[in-house]
């Protein structure tokens, strides 16, 4: 066991569309579909403690997916989060906790776990927690990520779009994933299957946001103020969506502030989690 804690920085991840693939084992199961990680993320800090403990934010948080990963690493260690972003509105914190739980963990605790090995373990921790199917593996490899087949890295393959692009968003509030899981997905998935052969017949950050804001109709997620705030974006030549799954209206470049919103502004982020000195 190191005598320092361990220090992880995850990106945050906005999904555009997905479809849902489901498994007797977590590290198959998952989501295909794209996303766009963000340069604004979760701080993770894992030190050695006598009970587990997980705070976000300086509050205690009964995050599962966290427990999961210490239960799984067998450790006992008191967790603490930090993020700017809103929670439970489509940014893939839990995810985020997750994975940057693993990796700080692994490395407080010298546990000698391989990338891969932890991605897989935060993976499976989220799918059985029922909080996300594919964040950890996008917010894993970073960039704008295209989840080709569902799983861990041992299952998974992914592609991506090769650019970097300025994100604005604005949180309306939140939106359980689980409960949006627990119901019947044919359509969605459908729907999401559609998107995802448009995009890579035409790998292009337009055709991801066209996309995502077809997902977002067909699928009836879209709430009318959700839908009023993307149809002002798209009024004033922008290109918007809604963040999957949250109550979240994401935009390229300016397009919320464009439209007379005040936006949180942040960048695609380059590379996906890493550990912190």
């Amino acid at each position: 066991m190191s005598d320092e804690a361990g220090r992880a920085f995850v990106p945050g991840h906005v999904t555009g569309f997905f479809s849902i693939h489901e498994a007797d084992d977590p590290k198959q199961a998952g989501s295909r579909g794209a996303g766009l990680t963000l340069s604004e993320g979760v701080t993770v800090t894992v030190e050695p403690a006598e009970e587990a403990s997980i705070e976000l934010n300086g509050e205690f948080a009964a995050v599962e997916s966290g427990r999961r990963v210490l239960d799984a690493l067998d450790v006992t260690a008191r967790v603490s989060a930090r993020t700017d972003l809103p929670l439970g509105a489509g940014f893939g914190v839990s995810g985020a906790l997750a994975l940057g739980t693993a990796f700080a963990a692994n490395d407080a605790f010298d546990r000698g776990r391989s990338e891969n090995e932890l991605v897989t373990l935060a993976h499976g921790a989220e799918v059985k927690a029922g909080t996300g199917l594919g964040d950890v593996v996008a917010q894993a490899r970073g960039g704008i990520p295209i989840r080709l087949e569902p799983g861990a890295p041992e299952h998974n393959r992914l592609d991506g779009i090769p650019m970097r692009t300025r994100i604005e968003y604005c949180s309306l509030g939140e939106l359980s994933t689980a409960e949006v899981l627990s119901g019947s997905t044919d359509q969605l998935s459908k729907a999401g299957v559609e998107s995802l052969v448009a995009l890579v017949n035409e790998p292009t950050l337009d055709t991801f946001m066209n996309q995502s804001r077809i997902f977002a109709e067909e699928t009836g997620l879209l709430t009318d103020e959700v839908r009023e705030v993307i149809e002002n974006v798209h009024d004033a030549g922008g290109q918007a969506s809604m963040a999957m799954l949250g109550e979240t209206v994401f935009a390229i470049g300016t397009g919320l502030s464009d439209a007379g919103y005040d936006a949180e502004a942040c960048e695609t982020h380059h590379a996906g989690a890493t550990l912190l000195d």
